[in-house]
């Protein structure tokens, strides 16, 4: 795997530490790589490999082998064996909860009758969350994680199960306190009370596989895009510290050094396009996804489906979907919104057209930031405009990027205003 050849070191004389943040903008961009290439080759279940006692990578696990990037990190086999025992540590926590999920004989056709044993496994789980994870920092986060999973292993809906957990626990768990007796045996019947043998019969609803393009479409001409304000913030932004050249070299080159280097030739034509005052449409996309794929040729838009997320959203394909795609790139220059909105309606307008066979969130991201760069605005960061998937058929998930790109470029101009002043 990439990022096993490429460990950061501190001692690199490519990293200046007096410019750069090494837990933030080194360890933490490998360790997402790391979670990146071990998802890829073992399946999603590897993503918790990080999730470590109290205050580490993510708060409230049960992972002891890691902390975090910049406690962890140290000589590439130290922490290639640290990443091991981390991952081997989840895998193991994992089916040690299918073994506690299956320690009472449950069956959710009497679980009415038998409220008693579901209580019971209920109480287990929580308190076995408790003890594994120390009770630390944030294990409340997880331990209701986990009673969902109980739920849904049980053939319980999943946001049925998430409002079931949610009213159970009720805010009542807390960090550093791990709850007595009493409060296990309350959670586990709350959580278990409402149950009937009719909820615990979910699965997927039946039918053809909706399009979630199509789903796209109508949902951004709802969404409440934030409009342009006239403002003394308006106007370029370059910032000392250049986010998405130190994303790609860190955490693109660490996944794979090819990949890393794909990505900033990329960047480079695409700041070079936005100079030039180029029109945003799929061939202008194309010259960027030709560096990205490292590929001769151009790549050309896909003849079929597409899908992702794991397969839980579909992308359908029609004669239109290119003349559609250039339309909706268009409106990239509606000075009606603001620059976020537009840049951010962008960057999921090339999510959910999904117009290659391969690297679509990559170009997704590569036009949010030409967008930006028409207007002169480089970011100092873009670390969560890349870190979290947004669903097509949400309009919360669409502002929810606005705001990630909004916050970015406010810290961005407040950066800027700190070595001015």
């Amino acid at each position: 795997m990439g990022p096993a050849r490429r460990v950061p070191s501190r001692t690199d004389p490519d990293i200046d530490l007096t410019r750069v943040n090494w837990a933030h903008e080194v360890a933490k961009p490998w360790s997402d790589a790391m979670t990146h290439a071990l998802v890829e080759n073992y399946g999603p279940w590897a993503a918790g490999w990080r999730w470590s006692h109290g205050e580490g990578d993510i708060d409230g696990g049960p992972i002891g082998s890691w902390c975090c990037g910049s406690h962890s990190i140290a000589t590439p086999q130290q922490t290639l064996d640290r990443v091991v025992a981390a991952l081997c540590e989840w895998r193991d926590w994992l089916e040690r909860l299918v073994e506690w999920f299956e320690a009472y004989p449950l069956d959710p056709e009497t679980v009415t009758a038998d409220r008693v044993l579901w209580e019971s496994a209920a109480r287990n789980v929580i308190l076995q969350v408790a003890d594994w994870t120390g009770a630390e920092s944030g294990w409340h986060g997880h331990c209701q994680q986990v009673l969902g999973w109980f739920l849904t292993y049980w053939g319980v809906a999943p946001e049925t199960a998430k409002n079931l957990v949610g009213q159970a626990v009720g805010g009542r768990f807390k960090s550093w306190t791990a709850p007595d007796t009493v409060l296990a045996d309350d959670i586990a019947e709350r959580l278990v009370g409402p149950l009937r043998p009719e909820d615990t019969r979910w699965s997927p609803e039946p039918g053809e596989f909706p399009d979630h393009l199509a789903r796209w479409l109508v949902v951004r001409e709802t969404v409440p895009w934030p409009e342009h304000e006239v403002s003394t913030d308006d106007g370029p932004v370059v910032p000392a510290r250049d986010g998405a050249v130190e994303e790609f070299r860190f955490f693109d080159t660490a996944v794979d050094a090819a990949r890393g280097a794909g990505l900033l030739a990329a960047l480079e034509l695409v700041r070079a396009d936005a100079a030039r005052g180029a029109a945003l449409d799929f061939e202008l996309i194309r010259g960027w996804q030709r560096h990205v794929l490292g590929t001769p040729e151009l790549p050309l838009l896909r003849t079929h489906p597409a899908f992702a997320k794991g397969g839980a959203e579909r992308y359908g394909i029609g004669p239109d979907t290119h003349a559609r795609l250039d339309t909706c790139l268009a409106q990239a220059t509606d000075g009606r919104l603001s620059l976020a909105a537009r840049a951010a309606r962008a960057h999921l307008d090339v999510c959910f057209f999904h117009p290659f066979d391969d690297g679509n969130a990559r170009a997704a991201l590569l036009t949010l930031l030409f967008v930006l760069a028409r207007e002169g605005v480089t970011l100092d960061s873009v670390v969560l405009i890349r870190r979290f998937s947004h669903r097509a058929d949400d309009p919360q998930d669409a502002l929810g990027l606005c705001g990630f790109v909004e916050f970015h470029l406010e810290q961005s101009r407040a950066s800027v205003a700190q070595l001015d002043g």
